[in-house]
């Protein structure tokens, strides 16, 4: 499985466009088919335990069970993305720095979007969060086209003025529920940490990278490796 060759420092000052290999259209028609076949089991067999982390949900704190929230696909386009409600409604309100995505070069190198003891997150999200069953809604994105199962992690549109040069090579592909970046480190990874795990992924992706990865983010759910 393929490994960063080094971690970026600090923000690229060139813009360059990179090829990236396209898929031919039968290898994506087969790909959607596979990844829609199990996006519908996946949903149809959690039915049960989503009516429950609904219902938990909403007991809990004021507010929907569901979190509605933009991020940018591929290409750069932008889709709706869709998880189980992990913060207070009235986050923003409350925590209006936590929202302003302005960052020097040195907060951006030491930047963490997950962080320990976040005070917007509910009790009830801060569980959703570390067993990651705030995540199994994803599975209609996946049904949807707009997310892959493997790939980067989707992006919020705040960031987009933050890549330069070879970091846009991650929006070359779809994003995905896990990745490279999610079974490296996942919370423990910084901004550019995260996103050069994009950039090795996108660089080498094939069947058989994605089934492994597949495969070790079982192992890091059950272990909640990275998880907080």
């Amino acid at each position: 499985m393929a490994a960063p060759r080094r971690v970026l420092e600090r923000e690229p000052i060139q813009v360059v466009e990179y090829a990236v290999p396209e898929q031919s259209q039968a290898a994506y028609f087969a790909q959607r088919v596979v990844e829609s076949v199990i996006a519908i089991v996946a949903l149809v067999i959690t039915a049960p335990i989503m009516a429950v982390l609904t219902a938990i949900v909403r007991a809990g704190t004021r507010g929907p069970a569901l979190f509605w929230q933009t991020r940018v696909g591929k290409n750069k386009q932008l889709f709706k993305f869709v998880k189980y409600r992990t913060l207070f409604t009235d986050a923003r309100e409350k925590f209006p720095e936590l929202y302003r995505y302005k960052y020097t070069g040195e907060q951006l190198r030491n930047l963490r979007f997950k962080v320990m003891r976040d005070p917007r997150v509910t009790p009830q999200g801060e569980w959703l969060r570390k067993s990651t069953l705030d995540e199994l809604p994803n599975f209609w994105n996946v049904l949807r086209g707009d997310m892959a199962l493997v790939g980067p992690r989707p992006e919020i549109p705040e960031m987009l003025p933050y890549y330069r040069g070879e970091m846009q090579l991650k929006f070359k592909v779809r994003p995905g529920i896990t990745g490279l970046a999610q079974i490296s480190g996942r919370g423990r990874l910084g901004f550019y940490e995260t996103v050069q795990y994009d950039i090795e992924y996108v660089k080498n992706r094939s069947f058989r990278l994605d089934m492994g990865i597949l495969f070790l983010t079982v192992y890091k759910i059950v272990t909640r490796d990275g998880a907080f």
